[in-house]
């Protein structure tokens, strides 16, 4: 799994032992879900699991919530890594995002734990949208444009439409599905962008 994208001092978020840390959490976590409903796990049984204490916890993670967000975004970002997706150049960024979520769902769904269970779109769509707005920040849009609605508006469309996807039998390939998403979505940013293209 990924190291987990973190807010907060850059200097913790390179430190090995902060990482260290983070990785066990949300491994034992993981753990848990295999044997426990998330809502039935406690802070103190992760930190068990994870042979750290309860206060070290609490340096990392505000609640177990936020530690699941945590392993939610490492898990998708470690898909888009495992697959060579990129960021860096705005042609078929949109398309990564959606072969991304249409991963995470494929993968998740496969799991023998509770995780396959739970509701997907609490953890993966907070982690799109932080990845929209990462590329809003970097770009001008129109006067009155709101970003967050915006990086909302077009995590919830990528979501519905994997998710429909993935409910599908005989679904077609996820990279065909990626690409169809990506022509639905493109539109909501090139109504607000003051740039041609869509840039992540």
């Amino acid at each position: 799994m990924a190291d987990a994208f973190h807010p907060g001092n850059p200097a913790e978020n390179t430190d090995p032992r902060v990482l260290r840390s983070r990785q066990m959490l949300m491994e034992a976590l993981l753990r848990l879900l295999t044997r426990k409903e998330f809502a039935d796990i406690s802070i103190q049984e992760i930190a068990d699991e994870a042979t750290l204490n309860r206060a070290t916890f609490y340096l990392h993670y505000p609640d177990k919530n936020a530690l699941l967000q945590a392993m939610t975004d490492a898990r998708f970002r470690d898909l888009i890594a495992r697959r060579g997706l990129s960021f860096t150049d705005c042609d078929g960024a949109l398309r990564a995002i959606a072969l991304g979520v249409c991963d995470y769902l494929a993968e998740t769904a496969g799991c023998p734990s509770q995780l396959a269970r739970m509701p997907l779109e609490g953890s993966i769509i907070p982690v799109v949208e932080d990845i929209f707005q990462e590329g809003a920040a970097k770009h001008a849009t129109v006067p009155g444009t709101d970003p967050k609605l915006l990086a909302t508006s077009a995590a919830w469309a990528i979501f519905g439409a994997a998710r429909r996807w993935h409910q599908t039998p005989d679904r077609i390939p996820a990279e065909e599905m990626a690409a169809k998403i990506e022509a639905m979505v493109k539109p909501i940013f090139l109504t607000a962008s003051m740039s041609v293209r869509v840039c992540i």
